[in-house]
């Protein structure tokens, strides 16, 4: 089996393209702008093989910026703004501030300590955008817009790396997401596996409470505990009926669901059967949805000595 890629995350890669940018300008003294691709790997990433753009000069009209009116990051006399297609904070409870660009403070505290330590005439103003080439389109496939980044990616990174196929990054999404509805005024979270949980979730609750959670249920849960946060956890009757049986982790690559368990849980022979929605025409989906629903709250009860709210698609 080859070993799997890492690649760098956004945040490296604007850090990169900042020194190129500066490196350059000395060479200019006006204006410069360098680019730095997002490096292939084998994770996941929406971000992969997009283009990172840092640009300065020291005249602001040069630049263009998020059309969302925001503060720039101040750093001695550089004035760091979000460009296209990376997101400005539009609402409290995430690590960039409110009404500044979405970057995170590892890799700002890197772009400023690196500036901060150039031979550069820190005189007079200036003026730095992070931008990324359809960072707006990419932008659609994450939970930005919820959490209130509008316009953009954010520039993300702690580590530096991306670990491929890791849980780390998606973990921390979560985390993320609940921590903003807390800073947020919600004391209630909704924790949703599949697309049909989310969209019943959406029709029940604001979308601020929802939390998409892959098949993350015990790491979701725990996190949601953490935060003080009352939950509710909507979830597909299969995917009940293994985290009943005790699997953390919902996903078919950490184990199936045990039929020779199930038929005793329903009292019919089932052993036979393929899938739930087998077992549910067999047995009827009301008598397997109410087994998976007191199974699974009676596991967290196990897990966490608490009861929380269980609705079943």
């Amino acid at each position: 089996m080859s070993k799997l890629r890492r690649g760098c995350t956004t945040g490296v890669h604007a850090l990169l393209a900042f020194k190129l940018a500066l490196d350059t300008l000395k060479a200019t003294h006006t204006h410069s702008q360098a680019i730095s691709q997002k490096m292939d790997n084998d994770d996941l990433d929406v971000t992969k093989g997009c283009e990172i753009v840092v640009s300065l000069s020291y005249d602001l009209d040069d630049l263009k910026l998020n059309s969302i009116p925001h503060n720039p990051y101040i750093i001695q006399n550089l004035h760091l703004y979000a460009g296209s297609g990376v997101g400005v904070v539009t609402k409290d409870g995430l690590k960039p501030p409110k009404g500044y660009g979405a970057i995170n403070p590892t890799p700002l505290n890197a772009i400023a300590s690196y500036y901060q330590s150039q031979n550069i005439d820190k005189s007079k103003p200036l003026y730095a955008t992070i931008s990324v080439i359809d960072g707006i389109h990419i932008a659609t496939h994450t939970a930005n817009a919820k959490v209130g980044v509008l316009g953009g990616i954010s520039i993300l990174g702690s580590s530096g790396f991306v670990k491929p196929v890791s849980s780390d990054a998606y973990i921390q999404s979560i985390r993320t997401e609940i921590e903003f509805a807390k800073a947020n005024g919600h004391k209630s979270i909704v924790l949703t596996l599949g697309n049909s949980a989310y969209n019943i979730a959406k029709s029940q609750y604001d979308q601020e409470m929802i939390v998409e959670i892959g098949n993350f249920v015990y790491d979701a849960i725990e996190i949601a505990i953490q935060n003080g946060m009352q939950i509710t956890l909507i979830i597909g009757v299969a995917k009940a009926i293994k985290l009943s049986q005790g699997a953390k982790n919902t996903h078919n690559r950490f184990g199936s669901i045990d039929f020779k368990l199930l038929s005793s849980w329903v009292e019919y022979d089932v052993t036979n059967v393929n899938t739930v929605k087998n077992v549910c025409d067999i047995v009827g989906k009301t008598k397997v949805i109410n087994i998976a629903k007191a199974k699974a709250k009676a596991k967290i009860k196990e897990w966490f000595g608490i009861d929380i709210k269980i609705q079943i698609t």
